[in-house]
């Protein structure tokens, strides 16, 4: 019998219609349910193409006896982090905390009156293994806390809510930025550039267009000439490196989310349509700088493939596009896109030497599925180098390869058009699609082909015309013509940006005024997001199923919501002669502007609106930096903090058999004092000093902390002061999938006086964790 999510609409929860288990979607039903039985609410986090979401559910949440325990003892909820961001960056954020290391499915356990989380996991085996505790196991031993010891539960809720609300919602004191920031992001980047294989940091490698763009920006404002063409070599050699793996679908166009290896050779076969808007975008900005054919090449590989496989089948002029493809068929990870030898000779005739020799499978097989390890190995097909350079090494004309291999993926696309194809999500996501908007007008032009530029309009349209309510609020999620979902911040600021790129391509059509649009649409957002101070939330106020309002500042798969919205004030600012657009920019921007100067490359997307801000022709644009008074300051605290906390490395190289190690020393104002790592028994109520992540996944973090002292006579408690240092540990994660971008350390402390004591606290170290795979 189908449960409560055969209602939904997301493609995610509809795959969970039919478990045993009696899910709810999140919602006031849910909430009501658990709080009339005083049961925890088990919350369970995942996306439709998330493989080791599809594990657990055939392991877990299609068993019978499992599902019977969590129908007995809570009151289970499955989200689409898709459909709710929102959610998913609160408690993932508690996750890492919690855990040090963070991942789908993200599982979590919450207090049902407050939505406090007290408990939190990602993948579970139904029984142990290894390390991981078996699902059946934490089951009973968090049933028997809730029943037992509720008071304890509760208290750790309160204290890991704390600790959530200083990260994400926590104002801080502005401080001055500009110039510092961009050159300290710059260098940055440059210490963690691969310069073997490409891109920033080592395995899993994720492409990070943001900091591609960013530097894109950067190098037109580098005078000195060794250090542009330091950063020329940066930007070409990754994009050359991503355009040649495994990660780039050679046959069918678009990329791949990440790449399991250090040479961008075995991808997570899964595509999103946000990675491949932003790659789209930054090839095609690069094909323009550097006049480079391969590029556009690929901008137009990739376009064609959103075209194809990725746009609504809906009336003409009005489309939108889905939002991702699954990495597995038949729970094959990457089926669809593995080949033989012996496939290339059925398949490709004559071309089959030159095939299996320009994709690397005359080398032998480079992929085995590691959780069917009987199955034959196959080939990922990546090129050995850029097909031009390939071309000038058999000494052919480059026109001549190509019409080769256009010729040997016509064949092989249309083979592989005959095999079983991955789930598609069709769910149509707002502000995707506004970066997806982005990319095809720049398409359009680069390549003076209108297709682009008539899809570009048609998605437009499509979210004007169909993702708005009757109150006329913009809606965030699409499925068969039923929007729902408010829109949050980053739909808001995608949307405008794409609306901004539209206007610039002059052409109009009659009843569609794209700029009009995006004037009204920021208006709205202001009203829905923004506080007196100027200051922009992800969330609107009135969201009652949050215990925290969140407003983020780091940039991951996606830009942030405040830094989304950023540019597209400045797009306003730049295509109106309304100065309030530029002063909302600069507001908003002092807004984030101490975690930006903490960490100017995990809010890269933000510091490449100081670019634009300086670079302007408009004063009231350039008027909102004062580079002055930027300070180019490497401290890690905010000004009003009692502790300051300082590392004795800027980067650390982490590989499976050799953690990391940091040493950490935290100064402690006089008159202050911070809970101990093991407070003590009298200690419940205060939060323990911790080490984790703040952002990203696969790493496991461990603190060597010092044992404190009694504070008091006869407290019970035992606290630090003055100066502590200790060692931080920092491992891979094993079976814990990673997350986009680099993991950023964070301390989370609760410092106090004698009479009282402040809100926790999370301050995120600016050092560089360089991941790599042996």
């Amino acid at each position: 019998m189908p449960n409560r999510l055969a209602t939904q609409t997301s493609p995610y929860l509809l795959q969970h219609a039919h478990n045993p288990v009696d899910w709810y979607p999140w919602g006031a039903e849910a909430f009501a349910a658990a709080r009339l039985r005083n049961l925890p609410i088990f919350l369970s986090v995942g996306y439709s193409t998330c493989y080791w979401c599809h594990v657990m559910e055939r392991e877990s949440f299609e068993n019978p006896a499992l599902a019977a325990r969590l129908n007995a003892s809570f009151i289970s909820i499955k989200i689409d982090r898709e459909e709710r961001p929102d959610v998913d960056e609160i408690y993932m954020l508690a996750t890492q905390l919690m855990s040090g290391h963070g991942g789908w499915p993200m599982n979590v356990f919450l207090d049902p009156a407050s939505l406090r989380p007290f408990w939190c996991g990602t993948y579970f085996p139904p029984e142990p293994r290894g390390s991981m505790p078996g699902f059946a196991q934490v089951l009973e031993v968090i049933s028997d806390a809730w029943r037992h010891r509720q008071k304890d539960v509760l208290e750790q809720a309160e204290q890991l809510a704390d600790a959530v609300r200083d990260q994400l919602a926590a104002a801080r004191t502005p401080v001055p930025v500009g110039q510092p920031q961009v050159r300290h992001a710059i260098e940055q980047l440059m210490r963690l550039f691969d310069r073997t294989h490409g891109g920033f940091g080592g395995a899993p490698k994720f492409p990070q267009p943001v900091f591609m763009d960013f530097l894109l920006r950067a190098r037109a404002h580098i005078e000195d000439p060794q250090t542009r063409a330091a950063l020329d070599h940066a930007i070409c050699h990754t994009l050359d490196r991503i355009s040649i793996g495994g990660i780039h679908d050679h046959v069918g166009g678009g990329f791949h989310r990440y790449a399991v290896d250090a040479t961008w050779t075995v991808p997570h076969f899964e595509k999103m349509l946000y990675d491949n808007a932003q790659l789209a975008l930054v090839f095609a900005r690069a094909a323009r700088i550097y006049d480079d054919a391969w590029y556009r090449r690929i901008v137009r590989r990739t376009l064609d493939y959103v075209l194809r496989e990725m746009t609504e089948p809906a009336a003409p002029g009005a489309a939108g596009f889905f939002s991702a493809q699954d990495a597995e068929v038949d729970h094959r990870e990457g089926l669809n896109y593995l080949w033989t030898g012996e496939q290339f000779s059925q398949l490709l005739a004559d071309d089959a030497d030159f095939a299996r020799e320009i994709y690397g499978l005359s080398a032998g097989p480079n992929f085995q599925d590691p959780h069917h390890p009987d199955e034959p190995a196959r080939s990922v097909l990546r090129l050995k180098d850029r097909p031009d350079r390939l071309a000038q090494a058999r000494q052919l004309p480059a026109d001549e390869l190509f019409a080769r291999l256009d010729r040997v993926n016509e064949r092989l696309l249309a083979a592989r058009s005959q095999r079983k194809p991955p789930l598609t999500d069709d769910k149509v996501i707002t502000s995707w699609n506004g970066l997806m908007i982005a990319a095809l007008t720049e398409g359009a032009e680069l390549l003076a082909d209108d297709r682009y530029a008539r899809a570009a309009r048609a998605a437009a349209r499509f979210i004007v015309e169909h993702m708005y309510d009757a109150d006329g609020r913009l809606l965030r999620i699409g499925r068969n013509r039923q929007a729902h979902t408010p829109a949050f911040l980053e739909d808001h600021g995608a949307l405008i940006s794409a609306l901004c790129a539209l206007h610039r391509t002059g052409q109009r059509e009659p009843g569609f005024d794209p700029l009009e649009a995006a004037v009204a649409l920021a208006a709205r957002a202001r009203d829905a997001f923004a506080d007196a101070s100027g200051a922009y939330f992800d969330t609107r106020e009135d969201q009652s199923d949050l215990f925290v309002r969140p407003r983020s500042t780091y940039d991951g798969a996606m830009p942030s919501g405040p830094a989304l919205m950023l540019h597209a004030l400045i797009d306003l600012a730049e295509l109106t002669d309304d100065r309030g657009h530029a002063d909302a920019a600069g507001r908003l921007l002092a807004s984030v502007s101490a975690d930006l100067a903490r960490s100017p490359v995990a809010c890269v997307h933000a510091t490449h609106a100081i670019l634009r801000l300086i670079a302007s022709p408009l004063p009231s644009l350039a008027d909102q930096i004062d580079d002055d008074a930027a300070a180019d300051d490497d401290a890690a605290p905010s000004p009003d903090s009692p502790v300051q906390i300082f590392a004795d490395a800027e980067q650390l190289t982490i590989s499976p058999e050799q953690p990391g190690v940091v040493r950490v020393e935290m100064r402690i104002r006089p008159g202050y004092h911070i809970a101990a790592a093991d407070a003590g028994p009298a200690g419940d109520g205060l939060l323990p000093l911790r080490v984790g992540l703040v952002r990203g996944q696969g790493v496991a973090v461990y603190a060597d902390y010092p044992q404190g002292e009694p504070f008091g006579s006869d407290s019970g408690v035992r606290v630090y002061t003055g100066i502590i240092a200790f060692d931080v540990v920092i491992e891979h994660a094993p079976g814990v999938g990673a997350g986009p971008g680099e993991p950023v350390l964070g301390v989370t402390f609760q410092a106090c006086t004698d009479t009282e004591c402040l809100e926790p606290r999370t301050l995120a170290l600016d050092i560089l964790l360089h991941l790599e795979e042996h």
